[in-house]
């Protein structure tokens, strides 16, 4: 189980993150790039490609499903209540470096 302070605080503990409003949502951006949303208070969006959505999916199912924007796979829907913390966190780290330009990426993953 993860609550949405442990998503925010993790969220916020990568580099250059803020936090802001998209669409009356928040959102969780690096350098202006959204990578994550919570659209409610039981979920939240990450912005991760095709293999993580996939992985999450087939990991947990209960607690993880596919977020399209029309036809275009967009990110995967976690719900905070199921989902292992861990499992959140890995998500977030992955569509935080998909957003972050690539050098603080490497910066931060330590491949520099």
């Amino acid at each position: 189980m993860s609550t949405q302070d442990e998503a925010r605080t993790f969220a916020l503990s990568l580099p250059e993150v803020t936090q802001g409003e998209h669409h009356e949502m928040t959102a969780y951006r690096v350098r202006n790039k959204i990578f994550a949303t919570v659209p409610d208070p039981g979920h939240l969006r990450v912005m991760v490609a095709e293999p993580e959505v996939t992985a999450a999916v087939a990991e947990d199912p209960a607690a993880c499903a596919p977020l399209y924007w029309g036809t275009r796979l967009a990110g995967v829907v976690v719900e905070l209540k199921a989902v292992r913390t861990e499992l959140v966190y890995e998500l977030l780290t992955e569509a935080w470096v998909r957003k972050a330009p690539p050098a603080l990426a490497r910066s931060h993953l330590g491949d520099e």
